[in-house]
């Protein structure tokens, strides 16, 4: 497997990786910061990009057990800079020679070389620009990363293959070390000309200042497995439907209530919500109205779509199409509220009720210590 084919597959595996990675990242931003930046999106997740490729090109092909079990070279090399004797026996490199150039940095010991120390050059320019680490930080995790790298060839990937079949080698080690110290330095040059972590984190605080769209979402979401949470260790105790309304009426009307309008997941997200005239019946009737609003409304449409399916005469393929129809009516009901909350941060009912939120990021960056006017 060439190095293309393996960045292919690890391109390939990135949206698995990134999809499982979003909600605790949001979660955190929203919890940290109160908005969601994009340049640092853009940083985050081609770190990760970065990180399952680096992973891919040190595993990756992966051999069958047969043809392990088969290999009969050595598996470890432990004699530093062994590479320069292989350079100097395996090439016709002459200094004073420049036709003897292209074809010494063609040679497979030659760019085995330059690929282990260009492979953690990015890793040192996130490290310094992102992570803010001095250069004896940055080395360490380097050597760290390195070090991982080694552990899991030798291993022949955790103990999966029977012995290795990639040889640990300590010039990788020194190679990539040196790579993430070249990519600190590089980035002492570069990070002149982008903003530093300190001004993205002040940025994004600003921008949590105001509850966007997408926060909403993120809310209404996590106060639903909240409270799924507690009604769920409620019912191990009793089934009954009076503990189930109990509970909803407890998480989301006494408690925010009582708690300067927040739930537990408002509270964790900094934002907490007002009335014009907070009341409990206010804010149990607001409740109501969402759960019947995006959750019962849908099930009627459903329900809507099967009593015309069991009670006219359709044919198969008609039946399959009102099934569809109702889907694709659902799917666009919530596509309409979500582009809404995106578009604007408020979705109509918040006028009927009076409601309006509110980002407490600045209450909670005073309670850290961290608030600056």
């Amino acid at each position: 497997m060439s190095y293309l084919e393996t960045i292919k597959t690890a391109v390939i595996i990135f949206p698995i990786i990134a999809f499982l990675f979003t909600i605790p990242f949001i979660l955190h931003q929203y919890h940290k910061y109160g908005s969601i930046n994009k340049f640092r999106v853009l940083i985050i997740y081609s770190f990760i990009l970065y990180l399952i490729t680096m992973y891919f090109l040190v595993i990756l092909p992966l051999p069958s057990r047969e043809e392990t079990l088969n290999m009969t070279g050595k598996t470890m090399q432990l004699i530093p800079f062994s590479f320069i004797k292989d350079i100097a026996r395996e090439t016709n490199f002459n200094i004073l020679d420049p036709s003897t150039y292209i074809s010494t940095l063609s040679h497979p010991s030659v760019y085995t070389f330059v690929f282990n120390v260009v492979m953690t050059i990015p890793f040192g320019m996130y490290l310094r620009y992102y992570y803010k680490c001095n250069f004896k930080k940055t080395f360490i995790l380097t050597l760290l990363l390195s070090l991982f790298f080694e552990f899991t060839q030798v291993t022949g990937l955790y103990g999966i293959y029977p012995r290795p079949y990639r040889l640990c080698d300590i010039d990788d080690l020194i190679t990539n070390t040196l790579g993430g110290i070249i990519g600190y330095f590089i980035m002492g040059i570069l990070d002149h000309f982008l903003p530093t972590r300190d001004e993205i984190d002040e940025e994004t605080i600003e921008d949590g200042k105001r509850v966007s769209g997408l926060r909403r979402i993120t809310l209404f979401f996590l106060d639903g497995f909240v409270y799924l949470c507690l009604s769920t260790i409620l019912s191990l105790f009793s089934r009954s439907l009076y503990l189930t309304i109990g509970c909803f009426i407890i998480y989301y009307a006494i408690i925010p209530y009582f708690w300067n309008g927040k739930t537990i997941a408002s509270n964790f997200l900094n934002v907490k919500v007002t009335f014009s005239n907070l009341t409990f019946i206010r804010l149990i009737l607001k409740n109501i109205f969402n759960y019947l609003y995006y959750f019962m409304l849908p099930i009627c449409l459903l329900e809507l779509g099967m009593i015309i399916v069991n009670n006219i005469n359709l044919s198969a393929v008609s039946s399959i199409w009102v099934y569809l129809g109702s889907f694709m009516i659902i799917i666009f009901f919530y596509l309409i509220n979500i582009f809404l909350l995106l578009k604007n941060g408020r979705i109509y009912y918040d006028k009927v009720f009076k409601i309006t939120y509110l980002s407490t990021i600045d209450e909670r960056r005073k309670k850290d210590g961290k608030y600056q006017r």
